[in-house]
């Protein structure tokens, strides 16, 4: 048997909040159980996300997270940069650098402080 597609299931503080905060970033509600399920499923073309509702969460030491690899990690940047998010704080959108290890990559972290690190492996220009 082959796996085809991985998705991430990541909590959320405040499922209301995040929910939106990711719609914001372009994805769509596709599926969504009420409490005491509290989960909503969301897409964005090829990329889904779960988030659970995890009201206890604490976003200064919550440790989820997932990587994206994307087609173009800049053009993808430039969308998210015009929402106008902070650099630091809940949520917050980092800057695209090239790393070491030779990906073009930045980061976003929700409102929950689940890390969403993107990038991809065209590393031309930042």
């Amino acid at each position: 048997m082959l796996i085809d597609i991985a998705i991430p299931i990541l909590p959320a503080r405040d499922l209301d909040q995040s929910v939106g905060f990711y719609e914001s970033l372009g994805f769509e509600v596709v599926g969504r159980a009420p409490a005491p399920e509290d989960y909503a499923l969301l897409r964005r073309e090829g990329i889904e996300l779960h988030l659970f509702g995890a009201p206890d969460l604490d976003p200064t030491t919550c440790y989820a997270g997932c990587y994206l690899r994307v087609t173009d990690a800049k053009q993808l940047h430039d969308e998210f940069a015009k929402l106008g998010l902070p650099d630091d704080g809940f949520p917050r959108l980092s800057t695209l650098e090239v790393k070491p290890w030779g990906m073009r990559e930045f980061h976003v972290m929700d409102p929950s402080g689940v890390l969403l690190r993107i990038g991809d492996i065209d590393v031309g220009e930042v």
